[in-house]
């Protein structure tokens, strides 16, 4: 898909709308080894011979197309089918089942094998869930409306006294605090859907998301809307995991097929592919 035709996708779909809620892509030949370092055994998975993997209750652009994790297009769909080709299922042995974002990471047993949906990894997190080494690290941007306060600002000095908004427990809170370091205290949401309603409301003068999400809050559904620029790395990198239950025996398999994509160039690649239209030319804050 070229450049032009996702942002048309983007600017015709209706459901990128709700992009923000989700918080914040064939062999034939047995899966490979265990945590505990064996084959898995046909009851280490939800549905022997398949493999499930989940994604949101509705799954959003640019990570999932037209909210269809079944055909590979998107940079999460694509990874999940990377992974499982690594893990050796082929493409009509992949199960997809939906989850909402927060009751995948909490304890509990689960309906998934392995749930991709823009999970940052985090010390709290594990506690609850495993993860896999990261596929994928975002960087986080500011967005506001044109005519606001935000409207003119070029650097990290000139958000110090505005009003940022972002949801809590988030990488995005955290940047603001470590990066922007600002004198008027962040205000924090339950949702990046309530962080923008108050960015409508004026109750904000901008909000931080991740770079691809903001890219898209400002291309198609907040209107009058643009980005600030991207901030500098700060306090805990957000970078993205596979999550998997806790203790899962296909933790290490998992791991070992992520480590593959990134050292043969896989994930760089489908980064570039369906990422890439959202990261480049963003603007970076000094």
């Amino acid at each position: 898909m070229t450049r032009s035709a996702l942002r048309t996708v983007l600017a015709t779909t209706a459901a990128a709308a709700a992009l923000l809620l989700a918080g914040c892509a064939s062999g034939s030949t047995a899966p490979s080894g265990s945590e505990s370092g064996g084959a898995p055994a046909p009851d280490d998975f939800v549905t022997a011979g398949k493999l499930t993997f989940a994604t949101g209750e509705t799954a959003y652009e640019p990570y999932v197309i037209n909210d269809d994790p079944g055909t590979g297009e998107g940079f999460e769909s694509a990874v999940a089918y990377a992974v499982a080709d690594q893990l050796g299922f082929a493409k009509e042995d992949v199960v997809w089942v939906r989850t909402s974002f927060e009751s995948a990471i909490a304890p509990g047993p689960k309906s998934f094998d392995i749930n991709i949906q823009q999970y940052t990894i985090t010390d709290e997190r594990r506690q609850a869930v495993d993860f896999s080494s990261p596929y994928y690290e975002a960087g986080q941007s500011v967005v506001a409306l044109k005519g606001g306060a935000a409207d003119g600002v070029t650097d990290i000095a000139g958000l110090k006294g505005l009003e940022l908004g972002a949801m809590a427990g988030s990488t995005s809170a955290t940047t603001i605090s470590e990066a922007v370091k600002p004198s008027v205290a962040p205000k924090l949401y339950n949702s990046n859907e309530d962080a923008v309603a108050a960015l409508g409301a004026n109750l904000i003068d901008a909000i931080v998301l991740d770079t691809p999400t903001a890219y898209v809050a400002a291309n198609v559904y907040i209107e009058n809307s643009f980005i600030v620029g991207e901030l500098p790395t700060a306090g805990v990198p957000d970078q993205w995991g596979l999550l998997l239950a806790k203790n899962s025996p296909l933790t290490a398999s998992v791991t070992t097929a992520v480590d593959t994509l990134r050292e043969d160039g896989t994930l760089d690649s489908l980064e570039k592919k369906w990422l890439s239209v959202f990261t480049d030319g963003v603007t970076r804050l000094k």
